[in-house]
């Protein structure tokens, strides 16, 4: 009998002293009281963001297109547009972009430069 209320003793002596501690280590911070002025001057703008408290917003959207190429949907929109229907983007490589669809006299192929504004190479 005497073994159990040792070892309930012990058992009850370690969690008091565990309990302690854990009391230490949460208040070691205390509180903080400042005064924060934000000024805002209508000729100048708002003030400089600040970002030592943490990372610059991300930008989820990615880079911006790049522009100096023939998008593929521009291609197929200016063969349309030349009298090839069901115009449809067959080939993209870094000189050329390949549309293939169907004119009045069957199947035809026109060739764009991969360039801004996608210029005609052949028809």
């Amino acid at each position: 009998m005497t073994h159990v209320v040792v070892k309930a003793g012990l058992a009850a002596l370690v969690a008091l002293t565990s309990f302690g501690a854990t009391l230490t280590g949460a208040a070691a911070a205390g509180p903080e009281y400042g005064v924060h002025v934000q000024y805002y001057d209508r000729d100048r703008g708002p003030p400089p963001r600040d970002w030592r408290n943490g990372p610059p917003p991300r930008d989820w959207r990615g880079p911006p297109p790049r522009r100096d190429r023939c998008d593929s949907w521009l291609a197929e929109d200016k063969a349309s547009h030349m009298g090839l229907r069901r115009a449809r983007v067959v080939d993209v490589s870094r000189r050329v972009v390949v549309v293939e669809g169907y004119d009045r006299r069957g199947r035809d192929r026109i060739v764009f430069a991969n360039e801004r504004g996608c210029p005609v190479v052949r028809r």
